[in-house]
């Protein structure tokens, strides 16, 4: 009798053309984990569609031989939800790509899930518009991705998760079936909203092939200050100034922890320093100008302000694109760190900001013991709540520094803010959601998935 796989493959060799469908050797080591590097397992094939068909007909085959598939897009993540366990076919999605149109009457763009996200930007700028979802890993990461684990970015704090950022998707269910929403108006209330069962949940309910993304009008400028700031108080206090003084046109509040800042600038051979001396944190603020001419003496006079009012102690305004872009290459490069370490460690976690200096003093105190001093390296969205943390594991196992980070973020807070919770924390699920939630995607999984292929041990 055959087995699974052997089924499977020949039902991919009859519904497929054979340059889909490779080996898992002979399609190379890129499809053998995510940006976490962490236990890396070549799948038994890689599946590579080019169509939504050609999706559907691959699934409709996995599920016929009962084979399990992870759904990869641009191996960005950082929860192990793209690596592949022993024996799981992968279903790569970078073949689908590129943008079906772009309405820029009605502001919306219908694009392929495999379509890297700078592309979409640039797509959306060449009509003065812009897809407002933003993260350092643009250049790689994908929009099926993006929906997948509903990214977050660095423009949270004006337009949301990319939940907000979506009207329609088309996605595929484990047996092949095909739902297409791919709706573009804004207001649609004609029964329920099936996108949503697939935004976040990271592959394992469906597979999403396109998707009509919601634009909004280009800044006519981005005005970009770095600031320097002496107690996690005074941080707090220009972040609430900032809000009131600056409204909806405040784009981003990114905030560094100053041993963050330190190693970016040593790991990136940065000699060009804005400041002369160190302080314990650097907030990067940027404004969405629509008139730059007001709108910058408007941002002048608000950071003036926050050092008379001694809420700030040094300020860099950028003066150009290049300076711009300068303040923020350490914020950038925070998944650099990753590949850099030996065994790099990342946490993507939310909480309650009053609640921050308690979890992070915390978690330094447990951190320390197991890695030693300058553990930890900490930064965030700090306007959404959202902290990172990355570090150096040496000989440590992941576990023990995971009670540490999420035994003190039980009952404040939640294990993924961004990154989703894939295989390295569905130990920890529990720690942010109720029995009850759990029992209830359960349920969404098995009336979904009922032969447990797709993406299965992600998330549950």
């Amino acid at each position: 009798m055959a087995s699974g796989f052997d089924d499977a493959m020949a039902r991919l060799s009859a519904s497929l053309p054979a340059d889909r469908v490779q080996s898992g050797e002979s399609a190379g080591a890129r499809y053998h984990c995510d940006w976490t590097r962490r236990s890396p397992c070549m799948p038994r094939a890689v599946i590579k569609p080019r169509t939504t068909a050609e999706v559907a007909a691959a699934l409709r085959a996995c599920h016929g031989a009962f084979q399990p598939v992870v759904v990869q897009g641009g191996l960005t993540g950082l929860s192990g939800g793209a690596t592949p366990k022993v024996g799981e076919v992968a279903l790569s999605l970078e073949a689908l790509s590129g943008v079906e149109s772009v309405d820029p009457v009605g502001a919306t763009m219908q694009v392929w899930a495999g379509t890297p996200l700078a592309v979409v930007q640039e797509a959306a700028l060449a009509h003065e518009l812009q897809f407002s979802l933003d993260i350092g890993g643009r250049g790689s990461c994908t929009i099926g991705g993006n929906l997948a684990t509903n990214a977050g970015g660095n423009r949270v704090i004006r337009y949301g998760m990319a939940r907000e950022l979506v009207l329609g998707v088309e996605a595929v269910l484990a047996d092949g079936t095909i739902v297409s929403q791919l709706n573009s108006m804004l207001k649609n209330n004609a029964g329920y909203d099936l996108k949503q069962l697939f935004i976040g949940s990271e592959g394992t309910l469906g597979v999403i092939t396109r998707a009509v993304l919601k634009l909004h009008p280009a800044p006519r400028d981005r005005l970009t200050a770095f600031v320097a700031i002496d107690s996690f108080d005074a941080l707090i206090k220009v972040l609430k100034a900032s809000r009131s003084a600056l409204g909806a046109q405040l784009g981003s509040f990114e905030v560094m922890w100053s041993g963050y800042y330190e190693f970016a600038i040593e790991t990136l051979a940065l000699t060009t320093r804005p400041f002369q001396k160190q302080y314990p944190y650097y907030a990067l603020i940027e404004v969405e100008a629509t008139d730059p001419t007001r709108d910058a003496e408007c941002f002048e006079l608000f950071l003036a302000q926050c050092l008379d009012q001694g809420q700030a102690s040094d300020v860099v305004l950028a003066r150009s694109a290049a300076e711009s872009l300068s303040l923020w290459r350490p914020r950038d490069a925070a998944g650099e760190f990753i590949s850099r370490y030996r065994n790099g460690v990342s946490y993507d976690v939310s909480l309650p900001i009053a609640a921050m200096p308690r979890f992070i003093e915390q978690v330094a105190v447990g951190a320390r013991v197991l890695l030693g001093e300058e553990a930890l390296l900490v930064f965030g969205h700090l306007g959404d709540g959202n902290l990172h943390l990355v570090g150096e594991l040496g000989d440590v196992e992941p576990a023990q520094l995971d009670r540490v980070i999420y035994g003190a973020l039980t009952g404040v807070g939640s294990v993924s803010a961004e990154h989703g919770i894939g295989t390295l924390k569905r130990g920890w699920l529990h720690a942010s959601r109720s029995e009850s939630e759990i029992d209830v995607m359960r349920l969404l999984k098995r009336a979904l998935d009922p032969r447990k292929i797709l993406n299965p041990g992600r998330i549950l």
